[in-house]
């Protein structure tokens, strides 16, 4: 059996990815512990404000949302591994990963954490903490250094 260094992996690992900076090291360490055999799934949500239909089409974020996943790609591909990519429009992004996790099967989801503060005190937001609560699948939660941060 293999050494690796990150622990347990895993055939179907899925990555949610933002547009942050954290994103390439989040989807290296996916790559990281995804079996040689297995398949990497990146997934971008766009949420949907709830003024708008759910379908609507917003071109300039959708063309982002594109580049981010086509970094994930080349990134997988690096890695030697199979990847496939999601860009979901939906009006929550945690309910959508889990929802993501589940369709596709997901042994295991890697999401990254922005260090980020809300009134001067570290702050989750709403995703992480709804991801955790009702995944399926194991969570790996990866956040980003404190210096980041100004």
């Amino acid at each position: 059996m293999a050494d690796h260094a990150h622990g347990p992996v895993a055939k179907k690992v899925m990555v949610a990815v933002g547009g942050q900076g954290i994103d390439a090291e989040v989807v290296r360490l996916a790559c990281s512990m995804t079996d040689a055999h297995g398949k990497l799934y990146g997934v971008h949500i766009i949420e949907v404000n709830r003024s708008l239909p759910l379908g609507a089409v917003m071109d300039e974020v959708v063309e982002r949302g594109e580049k981010i996943l086509d970094e994930v790609e080349q990134l997988a591909t690096e890695a030697q591994l199979n990847v496939e990519t999601e860009l979901v429009q939906a009006r929550d992004t945690g309910p959508a990963l889990v929802d993501e996790a589940v369709e596709w099967g997901a042994e295991l989801l890697v999401m990254g954490l922005p260090y980020k503060r809300r009134f001067g005190e570290f702050n989750l937001g709403k995703t992480v903490p709804y991801v955790l609560k009702n995944a399926n699948c194991r969570v790996l939660l990866f956040r980003e250094h404190r210096e980041h941060q100004a």
